[in-house]
């Protein structure tokens, strides 16, 4: 099995970042990489795709911004090219933008009907093939030095021919922030489980009820970790779902496609070595931005730089 396809969902309009993402789509936002140059989050995490072998992309997007993710990147490129010529960084990421730009594809969501209405516009672009799943606010971080995130993920899902979600041991004050499940640890696994339920944003009583997982850390919970490698019958569970969710005038939700595939095939969730930082939570261009500054090739800079804000800070 190989996955060579990945949907970036970027849909949404980011009320979290109003105002400025009324004029900028949030993943178009720069930031600084760990390689210490400025991108847009889009970059990154297609990037962070590449990495695991990913060879062609589809952004879901709202309606208009294909053509804005386009002419953004045709301007970036043709800038770095004017503006640095000959220098040899620049000439390097016109290079990236190039190929990044060669392998785009875009399927546009008309109406905001669900995060899994979302995924199920890009059901073609697929093509009955297996496929990574990210969003388009979460970047990442690994704890792993040879693979990223998304190479962690996608060569567990190669291995083990099945979907597999990445999962993060998550505070229980958190949870009601994410997709969190609970499954049975698979002998001699390095934290692979088998998934049996999964509730999207449970509370804390219900959580204590039903998510509970023997032998994690006490008041810390399996929360989904932004990225999925799943395979195409989801698609068809999705379509299902969704002529329901007409019918009763609900929103399209992953989450529970995700549990009728774990009642009728063996579903799998993956502890990621590794960190998300969503960009869309109160300070979270800001966390993002430290956690990638201080994993990155400028972290001493870095470093000292909080440190001084925070000495100014306790002076005043």
């Amino acid at each position: 099995m190989k996955i060579k396809k990945a949907i970036i969902t970027a849909a949404g309009r980011g009320e979290r970042l109003y105002p400025v993402a009324d004029t900028v789509q949030k993943a178009m936002l720069p930031i600084v990489d760990k390689d210490g140059l400025t991108k847009p989050t889009i970059q990154i995490i297609a990037e962070e795709a590449f990495s695991a072998g990913i060879e062609e992309i589809c952004i879901v997007c709202a309606p208009g911004d294909e053509e804005r993710y386009k002419q953004a990147f045709d301007t970036l490129h043709a800038n770095l090219l004017k503006a640095y010529k000959n220098v040899g960084w620049a000439k390097a990421q016109a290079k990236h933008i190039e190929t990044l730009l060669d392998k785009l594809h875009f399927r546009i969501q008309d109406k905001t009907l669900g995060y899994g209405h979302a995924v199920l516009q890009a059901k073609d672009f697929t093509n009955g093939e297996p496929f990574l799943l990210l969003l388009g606010d979460h970047l990442y971080v690994s704890d792993d030095t040879e693979r990223s995130c998304a190479k962690q993920l996608v060569d567990i899902a190669i291995k083990q021919g099945r979907s597999v979600t990445a999962v993060n041991p998550t505070p229980e004050f958190l949870i009601h922030n994410y997709g969190t499940l609970n499954g049975t640890l698979l002998s001699d696994s390095n934290g692979i489980y088998q998934v049996s339920h999964i509730i999207e944003k449970p509370s804390l009583s219900q959580a204590e009820l039903e998510l509970h997982i023997p032998g994690l850390r006490m008041g810390y919970y399996l929360c989904v970790f932004g990225m999925h490698a799943l395979q195409p019958r989801v698609f068809e569970i999705l379509e299902e779902h969704f002529e329901t969710c007409k019918a009763n005038g609900t929103e399209l939700q992953l989450t529970p496609a995700l549990q009728a595939l774990a009642n009728e095939q063996s579903y799998l969730a993956f502890e990621m070595k590794g960190r998300r930082y969503d960009l869309s939570s109160t300070y979270g261009l800001l966390q993002t931005q430290l956690a990638l500054g201080l994993s990155g090739k400028n972290k001493e800079e870095m470093l000292s730089t909080v440190l001084r804000l925070l000495a100014e800070n306790r002076k005043t």
